[in-house]
């Protein structure tokens, strides 16, 4: 039996991951200058087996790997982080409700880059106070959570709302104190999160945070389905309970706080995404926390195409997610989906 569930699981991420693929090829077509999936897969061998580019395809070659590719690399890091946190918080929390925010480190990077913009720093430096302001706000709320004591689970969200809270009130601020006309206008459309900004250099800064993040919460998935039992059983089959926390927490935040730092607060992926992994892979995360990251950088490609391609202008990706997020969430909760 346990065979045939592995091969089971198996498939399902082979289908995740094959289903992964086919939007990254069909969405590096799509945009003011169209090109056909076989273009792109013809692009990418000329790339990667060093033959010399046709004179046709040289505009092609510089849409594809200039512009789309990375704001689609930046989506699928982005989608893949904001997922795997939110299931890792969801099973640590032992709440189908938490999100990858709940420890105000959304909040933090985005005062941070709000910071940044209103003192006119350079697009690089945004990027590093965003990234900093997240990792501290997380520890912070973790100092914080110590000094309460008691349950740790629950000292750790409630010190995370405070936290979130004043630094949202804080970044509030700031856009009063903007100029209306020249600041004002770059802090709101930020909040609103996107990929329209990002260029090689973010990927390379934040990147290695978010792929490092990742592949700990991937190592440590068998431990986050022995917390999602309790502390008393996790502890009896031999988990190292306040350890492991930490790790996933650290784990989560890195991931959560370098996505922000490159594409700007982006609201539901980490709720909505893992219910619907979870009602495809079930709640063993061994299985449940690869598939979160697969569907999460899908769907967060999917909505960039849809801002790039439903208007003229752009559309805030932020916009987008929670139009999406919320009324299938409602549905989530009327057929019973959150569990």
């Amino acid at each position: 039996m346990s065979i045939l569930v592995h091969r089971s699981s198996h498939r399902l991420l082979g289908s995740l991951g094959i289903l992964l693929v086919v939007v990254l090829v069909v969405s590096a077509g799509l945009g003011r200058f169209p090109i056909s999936p076989f273009e792109v897969l013809r692009l990418f061998w000329t790339r990667l087996s060093g033959t010399p580019l046709p004179k046709a395809l040289e505009q092609a070659s510089l849409v594809v790997f200039r512009i789309r590719l990375p704001r689609l690399v930046g989506a699928t890091l982005v989608g893949s982080a904001l997922a795997a946190s939110g299931a890792a918080y969801q099973g640590l929390f032992q709440n189908p409700l938490v999100s990858p925010d709940v420890l105000g480190v959304s909040a933090g990077a985005a005062f941070g880059a709000v910071l940044s913009l209103f003192l006119g720093l350079h697009p690089m430096a945004l990027l590093l106070v965003s990234f900093s302001f997240g990792l501290a706000t997380a520890l912070l709320v973790g100092l914080l959570a110590r000094k309460v004591g008691q349950n740790s689970n629950l000292a750790l969200v409630l010190s995370g709302i405070m936290v979130g809270s004043l630094l949202s009130s804080a970044t509030s601020l700031l856009k009063l104190l903007a100029d209306p006309t020249n600041v004002l206008p770059a802090l709101t459309y930020w909040l609103m999160g996107g990929f329209s900004a990002i260029k090689e250099p973010q990927l390379v800064i934040a990147g290695p945070f978010i792929l490092a993040a990742l592949a700990l919460l991937v190592a440590l998935r068998w431990r986050i389905n022995l917390l999602t039992m309790g502390e008393e059983e996790a502890r009896t089959l031999g988990a190292q309970v306040p350890l492991s926390r930490a790790l996933i927490i650290l784990a989560a935040t890195l991931a959560t706080s370098a996505s922000v730092a490159i594409s700007g607060p982006i609201g539901w992926v980490g709720l909505v995404i893992p219910h619907f992994a979870r009602m495809l892979a079930g709640s063993d995360y061994r299985v449940l926390l690869p598939a979160s990251m697969l569907m999460g950088a899908s769907f967060l490609i999917l909505v960039d195409d849809f801002s790039r391609l439903l208007a003229a202008s752009e559309i805030p990706i932020g916009i987008l997610t929670s139009f999406v997020g919320v009324p299938v969430f409602l549905m989530l909760i009327r057929r019973g989906g959150v569990r």
